[in-house]
């Protein structure tokens, strides 16, 4: 997997994992929309700490910076 994600990018992604995180643990969302929330936090955790990003691929988008 080449890495498709920048740093800023993944911070981004990891702010709004906390922030639904939050907003399920205060119970501010809950029932149906509670856990389809905590799955795109998680997705969004996981393509954070790996730096890819599957949908990115397939829309040919790249946000990481290349080195020369």
């Amino acid at each position: 997997m080449k890495k498709n994600m920048g740093t800023l990018d993944k911070s981004i992604r990891i702010i709004i994992a906390i922030a639904i995180a939050l907003l399920y643990y205060f119970n501010v969302i809950s029932g149906a929309l509670a856990y389809v929330l905590m799955a795109v936090a998680i997705i969004f955790l996981l393509t954070s700490f790996i730096s890819f990003c599957p949908l990115y691929t397939l829309l040919g988008i790249n946000t990481c910076k290349l080195k020369k």
